[in-house]
């Protein structure tokens, strides 16, 4: 984004706001591809940020929905049913009967319990529709079923014609780095398939894996050589010992670079000798996987830009709370009010996974820029008006 953009963009919009930029998010998806074996499926967590999944819907295979608000923005976006997998811990009756009977029944259903299984087989009986399922094996958390639970649900139903159970649906995490922890999965994984294949007569057409492939967020001088990781998790992927479909499902790895969240600061003072800087957002806005008490330095960039010598600040936001601190001793160099600091990175979660009704300031707005082309897709919301 260059310094011209950057005072555009300030200069039609007032702070706070997020801007997502198509291009780099499309390229993202692209160097994914493209570093992933060719066979290989995309599903993007629309729960990462749902306002990026149209600018992506001739690259991906398949949106990973998660909530019946999650299914009201796809359908709104005119996401083509068929790319959805309608997944999630609570699935009301009212929604799968809904929706299933609808003329947009979804490409895909994931049975995360023994309840979930029987709410989907009862609904798919009624409509005379043959839905696809995945069954979702547990990592040891409250997501998925036991093995016992799918051998179960397979033994007595691979063969119903209300529907078809097309593979598994497996996902352990965020943010995993381990090549051996990997390993495990996929070991686990194929010879968890190879078992219902040899004992139970049941091919698996897919496998939904949710690899939780990291992002770095700070700048700790730690260098990522994500290449040479997607080298190595690709040949650990290669050794899954058994033939049917993969799709990868990715949200934090996709949407995180495309985003930028902008502040500007709106009052300053020093207090026992430390600086601080209070900003118009807060840590209601921007949230990072891993910042701890806003010790780490996130990528960013100020403007305007300014040469000099350098003080250390502390950013806090506009919250009325000692805990709302972005950053800790970050070094500017002749730091003003008005000054504005874009926090890099801020694709995913950030507009979704903070506390953004905490005190009840207005939520921020959210831009789309495609090149030089900015487009307000939601303006500030004020969660009440006062009237004076």
């Amino acid at each position: 984004m260059t310094e011209q953009l950057k005072e555009s963009l300030l200069s039609r919009f007032p702070t706070p706001f997020y801007v997502f930029e198509s291009d780099v998010l499309r390229e993202r998806v692209q160097f994914l591809k493209a570093h992933l074996a060719k066979d290989i499926e995309l599903c993007y967590a629309v729960k990462a940020n749902t306002f990026i999944s149209p600018y992506i819907a001739d690259l991906i295979d398949r949106y990973e929905v998660c909530s019946p608000g999650e299914l009201a923005i796809c359908t709104e976006q005119e996401i083509d049913p068929k790319k959805l997998v309608i997944s999630g811990v609570y699935k009301t009756p009212e929604l799968i009967e809904g929706h299933i009977l609808s003329d947009n029944c979804a490409g895909h259903y994931t049975a995360e319990s023994l309840e979930q299984f029987a709410l989907l087989k009862k609904a798919a009986a009624a409509s005379g529709k043959k839905i696809k399922i995945l069954l979702r094996l547990t990592s040891g958390n409250q997501f998925g079923m036991n093995e016992e639970d799918i051998e179960d649900i397979i033994r007595t139903e691979k063969d119903n014609e209300s529907f078809e159970i097309s593979g598994i649906q497996f996902f352990s995490g965020t943010q995993k780095t381990s090549m051996k922890k990997y390993k495990r999965e996929i070991t686990h994984l194929s010879e968890f398939l190879k078992k219902l294949d040899s004992e139970l007569g049941f091919q698996s057409k897919e496998l939904e894996y949710g690899t939780g492939f990291p992002v770095y967020y700070f700048e700790d001088g730690k260098e990522f050589d994500e290449v040479a990781f997607l080298q190595q998790f690709s040949e650990i992927l290669a050794a899954l010992d058994y033939d049917c479909q993969i799709s990868l499902e990715l949200g934090r790895s996709i949407a995180a670079s495309c985003g930028s969240y902008f502040t500007k600061a709106v009052d300053m003072n020093t207090n026992h000798a430390q600086n601080y800087a209070i900003m118009d957002g807060g840590i209601h806005h921007i949230a990072y996987f891993g910042q701890f008490m806003a010790m780490k330095h996130p990528y960013f960039d100020i403007f305007p830009q300014r040469e000099g010598e350098k003080e250390e600040w502390n950013l806090c936001g506009s919250l009325c709370t000692v805990n709302d601190l972005l950053v800790k001793g970050l070094p500017l160099a002749d730091f003003k009010i008005g000054d504005t600091v874009i926090f890099k990175n801020a694709g995913a979660y950030c507009p979704t996974e903070g506390i953004s009704l905490f005190l009840s300031r207005a939520l921020p707005s959210v831009i789309a820029l495609e090149g030089d082309k900015a487009t307000l897709l939601r303006g500030a919301a004020e969660t009440y008006k006062l009237n004076y």
